[in-house]
């Protein structure tokens, strides 16, 4: 009787441990991380004066989580810059396009069952896409081309709508610390980079 009691009590304990390992098994690593939202940022220039520009921005991440509290993302973004400024040339209306593509350490903390605070830090390289400065007798395209790179950290708090879903308000700011230079026929002969480039938000999580 109690060598059945013994098998019985392992062979409970073996299934316990299999049913176990399969949940975790299930339960993937990956998770989709979409952000969106509009800010503020400084142009710096070296030669030229600093001038403020509005920003649109979205990005789309694919994050891997090591454990419960930190992982690594990557993917790409799109920022849409535009402002008002001047230069030895004349008053102007800005605009400019960059594509991004950052590499983060995300770190994860649960207040609740349903309530999450996450957040992320890592660097980031972007390219224009477009630039463009409209004066009043005419437009100079192009200006300012190629790549840079710059520093990134991010935090938001999250509400889990169901066990794939998550949403919630997101932070992000950003400073380059390489500069763009103009190009020699642009008119303007300068180097510049963007600062303090803050944006406000949503954010949806997809748990895959």
């Amino acid at each position: 009787m109690k060598i059945s009691n013994y098998v019985l009590l392992i062979a409970l304990f073996l299934t316990s441990n299999v049913l176990l390992a399969q949940d975790e098994e299930q339960k993937s690593k990956f998770k989709l991380i979409t952000t969106g939202g509009i800010g503020f940022g400084i142009v710096n220039n070296d030669d030229q004066p600093d001038y403020n520009l509005n920003s649109n921005s979205a990005e789309i991440l694919l994050n891997y989580n090591f454990n419960e509290s930190y992982g690594i993302a990557t993917g790409i973004g799109f920022y849409e810059l535009t402002g008002t400024g001047f230069d030895s040339i004349g008053n102007f209306y800005h605009q400019r396009n960059f594509l991004k593509i950052p590499l983060l350490l995300t770190m994860n903390y649960g207040f609740t069952d349903k309530i999450k605070f996450t957040g992320n830090i890592g660097g980031y390289a972007q390219v224009v896409a477009k630039d463009e400065y409209r004066y009043l007798n005419n437009t100079i395209e192009d200006r300012y081309e190629g790549w840079n790179f710059g520093l990134q950290i991010g935090f938001a708090l999250l509400f889990e709508l169901t066990d794939k879903f998550e949403v919630g308000v997101n932070y992000s700011g950003q400073s380059d610390f390489t500069k763009l230079e103009s190009n020699s026929n642009s008119g303007i002969s300068d180097e510049q980079r963007m600062k303090n480039l803050n944006t406000f938000g949503l954010i949806l999580v997809i748990n895959l």
